[in-house]
């Protein structure tokens, strides 16, 4: 109780001095004329104050013109050889992953028809010889190119007749090492690019770094050029540097994502590859033991 009193008590005190001081503040400036003269002086209007009329619209339009007047080719000219060279290097990066980035997308995008399609053939019902001779001369897919490395080794084994069963585990082998052998090869081909992207993901962001650090240091030498901080003299190298900066991320986000994604892709196509390799291997040394029996 006594502390709230007490709260009280000076929250009140400090209320009366707020007023007093308010009320000084809007007191006359200056004092009132005293004697006689006072008594008989008419008291004047105090001067109005200066007034200026702004034209609100024009302001705008010329804050407007010169917000509008900043675009990416009144940046890339103003700015320093350096900033430009970052410029052009990031620009053509974007362009050759976003290339990258499309022939990829549509050639995974085939192999996975091809694949599917092949796989329906395959368990159709067809002999191994009937396959054999429509994939032969036309293998263009990795899963096809499989087949064939095994058959074609697998008909090898023929040639001379039947293999007989000390020469198995040898025939077996080859088989395998055929199919493991075109499983390389293809997904080499496959993974082909990705490094690109790998790169331009990791290194235009510090392209664009260092454009930035070029386009701050030269609004720092401007500032010492001309010994005026403005806005003016400053704002055109950070708007370089922060634009040097934009396209650095604008080439690199892109190459990361699909990098990513590329690689996710062609790690589940090479899965599908060993598994179908397995499969016919298992296939086809079955076939060996029974023809090795008879």
């Amino acid at each position: 109780m006594i502390v709230r009193r007490a709260t009280a008590a000076l929250l009140s005190a400090l209320a009366i001095f707020l007023a007093a001081e308010i009320g000084s503040a809007h007191a006359a400036p200056r004092a009132a004329p005293t004697g006689p003269a006072a008594q008989s002086q008419e008291l004047q209007a105090p001067d109005a104050a200066p007034t200026t009329n702004v034209d609100v619209t024009q302001t705008s339009g010329q804050l407007s013109t010169e917000v509008g007047g900043i675009s990416i080719v009144a940046l890339f000219m103003r700015a320093d050889i350096i900033v430009q060279a970052v410029f052009v290097l990031l620009v053509l990066a974007s362009l050759w992953s976003w290339t990258i980035i499309i022939n990829k997308w549509l050639a995974l995008g085939t192999l996975k028809r091809r694949a599917d399609k092949f796989e329906k053939v395959f368990w159709s019902g067809l002999s191994l010889d009937e396959l054999y001779g429509q994939f032969a001369q036309k293998a263009d897919h990795p899963l096809a190119a499989v087949f064939v490395s095994a058959l074609r080794e697998w008909r090898r084994a023929f040639e001379g007749g039947a293999p007989r069963e000390t020469t198995l585990p040898g025939v077996k082998t080859r088989i395998e090492k055929a199919m493991s052998v075109t499983i390389l090869r293809e997904m080499d081909g496959v993974e082909r690019q990705l490094g690109v992207l790998a790169t331009i993901g990791s290194t235009a962001p510090f392209l664009g770094l260092f454009g930035t650090v070029w386009g701050i240091m030269n609004s720092f030498s401007a500032i010492a050029a001309r010994h005026d901080t403005t806005l003016a003299v400053v704002a055109p190298g950070i708007a370089q540097a922060l634009f040097a900066t934009a396209m650095g991320l604008f080439a690199a986000i892109p190459a990361v994502i699909f990098y990513n994604r590329f690689v996710n892709e062609s790690a589940r196509y090479n899965n599908r590859l060993n598994g179908f390799a397995d499969e016919f291997s298992a296939i086809l040394s079955r076939q060996l033991d029974e023809k090795a029996a008879r």
